[in-house]
């Protein structure tokens, strides 16, 4: 069946660029910019191809045939609702990470839903209480839909302008494709029992290093999210000034440095980044948004300056509003420990309509995720709605865990390893040996789960469910 609108490559990439940037498009593309300031009304689940490097690559998942998923665009305080039909023979569910949503909205099959079939319709409605970045994807057949390309961006505006001049979108993804740009494995028992499977190309809305223009001396928010399947990224921002103003949705409480070549900054799966940016003052020069490690340096993205110099400063911008979240009292809270770690050995999952990697390696308190099907799990931690609380996350194992909590936001508290800034998100790194505190208000009610976003951890027995009640 036909998408609700289709675009082609280069037209994706003009709008990911410059949809709120004012820049002078096309008029064809111009209209679509406008119309898409609305977010479509429905989404279909649907095989795709595009061009990741030399040729054509088939069997990528997307809610187009040829381009990737949309930035979603909505506004604090506003309903939203829209319709996801899987039109694929596996079956699916759309899941709005960061997003505080009612319990049934989530999105995790059998635990808020039923799976949405081949040919079914499911329609998720609910009111973004925050303002932020923030992105969706499946949580029923995870691992295949997300590794061949079902993530896209939610970009919630605030009520009020903060001041930028436009704007730039970065859904930074590995694709595992080898010389023939054909799907490769997707992931091995070896990898999945350790840091998880890489991707072999890197790219940020499907593409390697694209370039957005914005003017001279102008300021720009660059939203980033990492939504890879496996890849930390290590990024710096070359080139211009600016500051981070937010993280995993939320303006930040503590300061997070600017990064630089020697202390980039760590984005996990599932984690995002604002960025306010100054564009340099000459036409021509570019910002690069790098990847960096000690073995590796490659640009994902360039944002380049055009025309004259708009003379704009960072001072300028207006600060952005906190998000209306219920703070904890750390003082009367409870603390619950849990421990991520090894499964033990000779569990199998249970593979419903959601699929299961078929076997464990990973569990919370020593107990695996059974699978998404199966009956009698017990929540890791039973909440008593409106009370406040301190998770105690203990890493027994040698690898990095990006935890990721649905339905409620939290702010660390303290780690035995480093020093923590206390801002307000949804995904917290966990690594090697580490115990970190994290604390909340158990304000939202229902079963919300709560894994690690390696998604082969995930999907080899490192999840579960919170309970609120």
């Amino acid at each position: 069946m036909k998408a609700p609108f289709q675009m082609d490559r280069r037209g994706f990439l003009a709008l990911a660029g410059a949809g709120a940037a004012g820049l002078a498009l096309p008029s064809g593309l111009a209209a679509f910019a406008r119309a898409s300031e609305a977010p479509p009304s429905e989404l279909r689940i649907q095989a795709a191809s595009y061009r990741l490097r030399d040729a054509v690559t088939e069997n990528m998942v997307s809610v187009f045939p040829d381009a990737p998923p949309p930035v979603l665009r909505m506004r604090e305080g506003v309903p939203f609702s829209i319709d996801v039909t899987n039109t694929l023979e596996e079956a699916s569910t759309m899941h709005w990470h960061g997003i505080r949503v009612p319990n049934k909205m989530d999105g995790v099959p059998y635990l808020t839903q039923w799976p949405i079939q081949q040919g079914e319709t499911w329609r998720y409605s609910y009111t973004p209480k925050d303002a932020g970045t923030y992105w969706y994807h499946p949580h029923c057949q995870t691992m295949e839909q997300m590794a061949r390309g079902l993530t896209g961006i939610i970009v919630v505006a605030e009520t009020d302008d903060p001041g930028f001049d436009g704007e730039t979108v970065l859904n930074l993804r590995d694709f595992r494709i080898g010389k023939d740009d054909q799907f490769m494995k997707l992931f091995s028992a070896r990898m999945a029992a350790r840091g998880g499977t890489l991707g072999t190309v890197m790219t940020a809305n499907w593409e390697q290093n694209p370039i957005y223009e914005h003017p001279a001396g102008s300021l720009v928010r660059l939203r980033i999210a990492a939504t890879d399947t496996t890849r930390i990224y290590t990024l710096t921002m070359d080139g211009a000034d600016g500051r981070i103003v937010a993280a995993d949705g939320h303006p930040l409480r503590e300061e997070l440095p600017w990064p630089t070549a020697e202390a980039p900054i760590t984005v996990a799966p599932g984690q995002r980044l604002d960025v306010a940016l100054r564009m340099p003052e000459t036409e021509g020069q570019d910002v690069v948004v790098t990847y960096r490690t000690p073995m590796r340096v490659q640009a994902l993205a360039t944002l380049r300056a055009t025309g004259s110099n708009m003379g704009r400063t960072l001072e300028e911008l207006r600060p952005l509003p906190p998000n209306r979240l219920a703070d904890f009292d750390q003082a009367s809270s409870e603390i619950i420990e849990l421990v991520f770690g090894w499964s033990p050995g000779g569990l199998k999952p249970n593979y419903g309509f959601c699929g299961s990697l078929g076997y464990t390696f990973w569990s919370i308190d020593r107990k695996p995720w059974p699978g998404d099907a199966a009956k009698g799990t017990e929540p890791v931690a039973d909440l008593k709605l409106g009370r406040s609380y301190i998770l105690r996350l203990h890493n027994e194992s040698p690898n990095t865990h990006p935890i990721h909590l649905h339905g409620l936001v939290f702010r660390p508290l303290r780690s035995n390893k480093r020093t923590l800034p206390s801002n307000w998100t949804d995904t917290v790194v966990l690594n090697r040996s580490e115990t970190i505190d994290i604390g909340l208000v158990a304000d939202n009610p229902g079963d919300w789960a709560f894994h690690c976003h390696v998604i082969e951890h995930q999907k080899t027995g490192l999840a579960g469910f919170v309970r609120v009640s």
